[in-house]
């Protein structure tokens, strides 16, 4: 399996982070990719990449923090995601339901790291949510390679973002009784779009619900959505691990 979005960084586990590690290669977590949201993570990132080999990075600012996206900022966001461990600039996109940075300011974040993404040839790990409209509008004229990671959309959404080339991650939420919307996502992309993550320490799958989420957890994700599709979970999961190392070249 492969993590394709954990928070290792995340100061919830700075007590245990070397063991949820080995946890996670435990339950058959043979990749995690670990994102940056700001400077200090995104550098963090790279630095747990090059600690384990089972961890690669990606460098990026998220839309919370888009007002600290400066000139200086972007540079070191752009100089990290040119690390031979970092196969990603991200997590970056768009956030209106929170909105902690205005929406102009997102989006001229996004697209200042969508350019560094061109760049350097990478994909981007896009974080949108109840921003659809403006997010997609952006993607459709830039056309990076990524993903929609911890997607939150519906099915018509899923199918325009897979116009557009872009991957669609599920997370924990998939799991959720509420969450039928996600899953006729699932039903009706294409298995080449598909991408699995945990997005720890958030969003704990149904049966774990209420303790931290970490990688290792990523096979209860895996499981549910293979009774989605009606397939196998060992088919869900080396369908997800495939896609994941092509998208970013691991």
């Amino acid at each position: 399996m492969v993590d394709s979005h954990a928070h290792l960084c995340d100061e919830q586990f700075d007590e245990d982070r070397a063991d949820v590690i080995g946890r996670a290669q435990a339950a058959g977590v043979q990749l995690i990719l670990c994102p940056g949201t700001d400077v200090v993570s995104s550098r963090m990132a790279v630095e747990l990449a090059h600690q384990y080999d089972c961890v690669v990075g990606a460098a990026g600012i998220h839309p919370h923090d888009a007002e600290t996206a400066d000139t200086a900022s972007l540079a070191e966001v752009e100089h990290l995601a040119g690390d031979s461990r970092c196969v990603a600039v991200g997590e970056t996109g768009l956030d209106y339901y929170y909105e902690n940075s205005p929406r102009q300011v997102q989006r001229e974040a996004f697209e200042a790291q969508l350019e560094i993404a061109a760049r350097l040839d990478l994909p981007v790990i896009v974080h949108c949510r109840d921003a659809f409209d403006d997010c997609l509008a952006i993607l459709a004229a830039t056309r990076p390679r990524g993903v929609m990671h911890c997607f939150s959309g519906n099915a018509e959404i899923a199918l325009k973002c897979c116009d557009l080339g872009m991957m669609i991650s599920f997370a924990g939420q998939v799991t959720y009784k509420k969450s039928e919307p996600l899953r006729e996502a699932a039903r009706a992309i294409p298995s080449k779009h598909l991408l699995i993550e945990t997005d720890s320490p958030y969003l704990a799958p149904q049966t774990v619900r209420g303790k931290r989420n970490e990688p290792a957890h990523l096979s209860h994700t895996a499981k549910r959505l293979a009774e989605v599709l009606d397939l196998s979970c060992e088919d869900v999961e080396e369908t997800t691990a495939t896609n994941a190392r092509a998208l970013f070249g691991v």
